[in-house]
């Protein structure tokens, strides 16, 4: 499947977590609206300690995969203890590039974006504070994708793996 640059305005942020980030994720939704970006919670809608990250990361990271399939440009912010497991679910789905960020260099938050053209953030909870979590947030927001041709060239190999 060929890589094409999209287009750097972004439709909608998704967001999804299960109850490790349940409480983060509602304080995200409310902020990312306040920074004027259309959001949808995809769940967990309620704190089970019991729930799956599995069930609502997929709904998620397939609302991603299929607006990237139609030439748009989603993104996602999904929460879990440690961000690990959700970044691998969402990795599953076609079109996406989940980047993991736990804490630490907001570097790497930067350059999930500008090299890798991430489209979806998983969060780890249990390592971050509200206002850390916020400043990478904001950060992943307004970085866009470089536009390289090297970038470009190598998500298109990463999207060969999809078939």
């Amino acid at each position: 499947m060929n890589y094409k640059l999209k287009t750097q305005t972004m439709q909608k942020v998704f967001f999804a977590s299960d109850h490790a980030g349940f409480a983060l994720k509602n304080e995200l939704l409310e902020y990312v609206r306040g920074l004027g970006y259309e959001v949808e919670d995809c769940g967990a809608y309620e704190y089970d300690e019991d729930d799956d990250y599995p069930d609502f990361v997929h709904k998620a990271a397939r609302k991603v995969s299929e607006g990237w399939a139609r030439g748009q440009s989603p993104r996602a912010i999904v929460l879990g203890g440690s961000g690990q497991g959700e970044a691998m679910v969402a990795n599953r789905h076609a079109h996406v590039r989940a980047a993991v960020w736990y804490g630490g260099a907001l570097d790497i938050v930067t350059l999930s974006r500008t090299h890798n053209d991430a489209n979806i953030l998983s969060l780890g909870a249990r390592f971050l504070s509200d206002v850390e979590a916020k400043d990478a947030v904001r950060i992943w927001l307004e970085t866009d994708f470089s536009g390289d041709e090297r970038h470009v060239r190598r998500i298109r190999k990463l999207n060969d793996f999809h078939m």
